[in-house]
């Protein structure tokens, strides 16, 4: 493909995204290619301009369809969910070849599972309207705590001091890992504009990544400023033919990171498959100075 063709189809994604986030301003798409910036160091005003990222698939594995994932963790070579829906609502540990349960633990019908963050020995996962956050033992799934919490829970993820969690509203939650106080509270913006739907989390190397809800995008966000300092398009993960054959319901959502491999596992809501990715620099979106 050429530059010219890399253009085009970069301008027509941040276009797309622009209109699907409901980010206003004229957008434009710089392309790095390796032709062209073989050493490129440069660096963009996040408040201007964002890195774009392309998910480059390394492997796929199985996974339970029906599992309605609302939160997804990876720790020494294990891997753990939080699977959502009133009178479905679990814990689980898969095997990440197979996709075979390991252990689980479920939640009374009265709570729906969200998001899920692990705390040293402590998997914490979070609930949608319920306002109760479960504390369990790793190893043994044993529920040693629970915390309240007002609003909603949506996503949460551990940056190796605190918490951060999302409620779905354009905004990031800073939260005391050890009693789940409420510290901060962070707008979010993209490009300038609010970024509502934040859904599961992920915490790395000083980011947090947010699936945005019924969007294919995930956002980079530096949590200190909530500023997105990149943006991943996984719209190409799952083959249009079996989202075909999905329930609506069936969006992104589920990130994990593996740091000994410096790669990410993407899923959905009842999707089949998880995938291990790494991520692709394809450009960058650029907001007009006048836009």
């Amino acid at each position: 493909m050429g530059f010219s063709e890399m253009k085009m189809k970069y301008s027509i994604l941040a276009i797309s995204l622009i209109l699907a986030l409901g980010i206003s301003g004229t957008v434009l798409a710089q392309e790095n290619t390796p032709e062209a910036t073989p050493e490129s160091t440069s660096e963009f005003d996040p408040a201007i301009a964002i890195p774009y990222y392309i998910p480059n698939i390394l492997e796929t594995y199985p996974r339970d369809p029906e599992t309605f994932t609302q939160g997804l963790v990876w720790s020494d070579g294990r891997l753990f969910q939080s699977a959502g829906q009133y009178g479905e609502s679990q814990l689980l540990e898969n095997d990440l070849e197979t996709g075979d349960v390991i252990q689980s633990a479920a939640l009374d019908a009265e709570y729906f599972a969200e998001g899920l963050a692990l705390v040293e020995d402590r998997l914490i996962q979070i609930t949608w309207q319920e306002g109760t956050a479960f504390v369990y033992d790793v190893d043994t799934f044993e529920v040693l705590d629970t915390y309240s919490y007002e609003g909603e829970g949506w996503g949460l993820c551990y940056d190796g001091e605190v918490l951060w969690m999302s409620d779905g509203s354009p905004n990031l939650f800073k939260r005391d890992a050890e009693t789940f106080e409420l510290l901060e509270t962070v707008p979010v913006t993209l490009l300038g504009s609010p970024v509502t739907n934040l859904n599961e989390l992920e915490c790395v190397d000083g980011s947090v990544y947010a699936n945005i809800w019924f969007q294919d995008y995930i956002v980079q966000i530096d949590p200190e400023t909530g500023m997105a300092i990149g943006l991943i398009d996984a719209r190409q993960l799952l083959p249009a033919e079996a989202r075909m054959q999905m329930d609506s319901g069936a969006v992104l959502n589920g990130i994990a990171y593996i740091p000994e491999r410096d790669t990410f596992l993407l899923t959905g809501k009842l999707w089949p498959t998880i995938f291990e990715v790494e991520l692709e620099e394809a450009g960058s979106l650029v907001l007009n100075e006048g836009g």
